[in-house]
């Protein structure tokens, strides 16, 4: 059994570049950084996870926050990450924010 760290997660934007920072008291920043192609699409392009976070949900939990305000916002987003693509592809429910060629 893993333990599952309390942490949270912010969405930060500067220009055309943002990412999903999960912080947790003691442990190195988990993210997932994505690039805005126009207003209604954005691009996720990398998520890294530390050792110390692997095997707690963390790299899914900032792909579903990356969803869900996507869903919120109007936003597709086009997984170029292989991590983000994948937990996409097994998430059927995600879908639907699915843009471009991720397809």
């Amino acid at each position: 059994m893993t333990d599952k760290p309390d942490y949270t997660i912010t969405r930060e934007v500067s220009g055309s570049k943002g990412r999903y920072v999960a912080r947790a008291p003691g442990l190195p920043d988990a993210e997932m950084t994505f690039s805005i192609l126009n207003p209604q699409m954005i691009i996720i392009d990398h998520t890294g996870v530390p050792d110390e976070w692997r095997g707690k949900g963390v790299g899914k939990a900032l792909v579903e926050r990356g969803v869900l305000d996507a869903r919120a916002e109007g936003v597709r987003i086009v997984p170029l990450c292989p991590f983000a693509k994948a937990q996409i592809e097994r998430h059927p429910e995600w879908q639907d924010v699915l843009g471009g060629k991720a397809k």
